[in-house]
């Protein structure tokens, strides 16, 4: 029966069995990785603090059942880095169907089961910690966005099928490092690397371009430094982000843009030509990017922050939505920085940003949250004073004006915002009677409008 091969392939190739298939993988592979995968045994505070009565259990169900489990990818990484890692993935000889009549077998609860179809599985132990656990496999067909997988029980070649050398480690349970594409070395030189040729591993998931990026700012001593051979690769790559869904990129991007070097690399990110695929102007504003960066990157932005100064209009905020699927609060904030980003003058510097969170006719703690997202856009001198303030109580109610006649429902909503900007004129310290004095006036302001209309 012949198999369907990697799209990425040049020439394709047509492989009479999985034997051969598996035996031409690994031919690709070995030249690249060790001859001895195991380089050390680890032995830290971090990887010990994991070890808990669950974990314990779980290790104790795949030795009694013959299966091999490791640790993978990221949590090697960060333990590798002396962090200890907020989550762990594990990978197994396993298939998923094994598992599963491992833990049904033992009563083992299993919980999303949507990750089956990539091999995953989660069991429950002791009705108290969940444990993510994948087949190794390798990719047979992949089209930029998903894989085709099938299982294996060849380490080396689910390391192979991985995005980087750094995240492409193992860990026995016992504390035993298996690297086979040298990302300790990698780790050690503060280098981000594809597993083999970048060109083959971008077109596997062209997300990979971002996750590039991503693990560059956690990794890397300087904001600059990237191999010309990757660029390049990326360069010639950057169209098949255009399949990529809205929402895989948007995760991405915010950790760029909340990480290291935020601003630097999406200098890079745009020369290489990323943005018209990732919701950006095909000419962002590059030299306001630079100058926000320049003055505010120690504030820690939100990511849209950063972002809304590349964009020069609501058109562009618009478009930005559209393809990155944003949430409600993040494109309210980026119309927000778009229309207030320009300083505001007045004899007291923050009452500008006052007045406008008292007089917003949306939530009011949101507007609080993008008023400081502006001040932080521009280094505001004040911004600490601004979150230290105490927003006063406006001291007419519903209650009061329904006394003095006026009709509930809509237009006591119209009266209460003519007196609220009454208040607010007054830097907030007109009373109720002094406010109730301006009462008749108002009223009579709204039944001219009324009949002009």
């Amino acid at each position: 029966m012949l198999m369907r091969v990697f799209k990425t392939f040049s020439p394709i190739i047509s492989h009479a069995n999985n034997s051969e298939y598996l035996t031409h993988i690994r031919k690709m592979a070995l030249p690249k990785s060790r001859s001895n995968p195991v380089i050390m045994k680890l032995d830290t505070p971090e990887f010990k603090s994991l070890f808990s009565e669950e974990l314990n259990c779980l290790i104790s169900l795949f030795k009694e059942y013959g299966y091999e489990i490791r640790m993978a990818g990221g949590a090697v990484r960060d333990l590798l880095m002396g962090i200890k890692p907020k989550d762990v993935d594990f990978a197994t000889v396993a298939t998923p169907d094994q598992m599963k009549e491992m833990f049904t077998t033992e009563n083992i609860r299993m919980i999303n089961m949507k990750g089956e179809k990539h091999g995953t599985i989660t069991p429950r132990i002791n009705d108290k910690e969940n444990f993510e656990i994948t087949t190794l496999r390798i990719d047979v067909v992949t089209d930029g966005r998903h894989a085709e997988v099938q299982y294996t029980t060849d380490w080396l070649l689910d390391a192979f099928r991985r995005d980087l050398t750094i995240n492409s480690m193992f860990l026995g349970v016992d504390g035993t490092v298996f690297d086979y594409f040298f990302g300790y070395e990698d780790i050690k030189k503060n280098r981000v690397a594809f597993v083999g040729d970048a060109t083959t591993r971008i077109r596997e998931d062209y997300l990979r371009i971002l996750r590039y990026f991503r693990f560059y700012g956690r990794i890397a001593p300087e904001p600059n430094n990237h191999e010309e051979l990757t660029l390049k690769s990326i360069k010639e790559n950057v169209k098949g982000l255009g399949n990529i869904s809205g929402e895989r990129i948007w995760m991405e991007l915010k950790k760029i843009l909340e990480g290291n070097y935020a601003g630097d690399l999406m200098v890079t990110i745009i020369e290489c030509g990323l943005a018209p695929y990732i919701g950006l102007p095909e000419n962002p504003n590059i030299d306001e990017l630079k100058a926000v960066w320049k003055r505010s990157s120690n504030l820690k932005m939100n990511a849209i922050t950063l972002l809304s100064s590349l964009l020069s209009t609501v058109e562009d905020v618009a478009k930005l939505h559209v393809r990155l699927k944003l949430s409600a609060f993040e494109r309210d904030l980026a119309y927000f920085i778009i229309d207030n980003r320009n300083p505001k003058t007045n004899s007291d510097p923050l009452m500008p940003y006052k007045q406008l969170l008292l007089m917003s006719k949306t939530k009011q703690s949101d507007t609080r949250e993008w008023i400081i997202e502006v001040l932080k856009y521009n280094n505001f001198p004040q911004l600490e004073e601004f979150k230290a303030w105490t927003i006063p109580k406006f001291p007419i109610t519903g209650s009061i004006l329904k006394e003095k006649g006026v009709q509930s429902g809509k237009f006591m909503g119209v009266v209460m915002n003519e007196l609220k900007a009454c208040w607010v004129d007054s830097d907030f310290k007109a009373s109720t009677e002094e406010l109730l004095d301006q009462l008749p006036k108002i009223l009579e302001l709204l039944s001219e409008r009324k009949k002009n209309k």
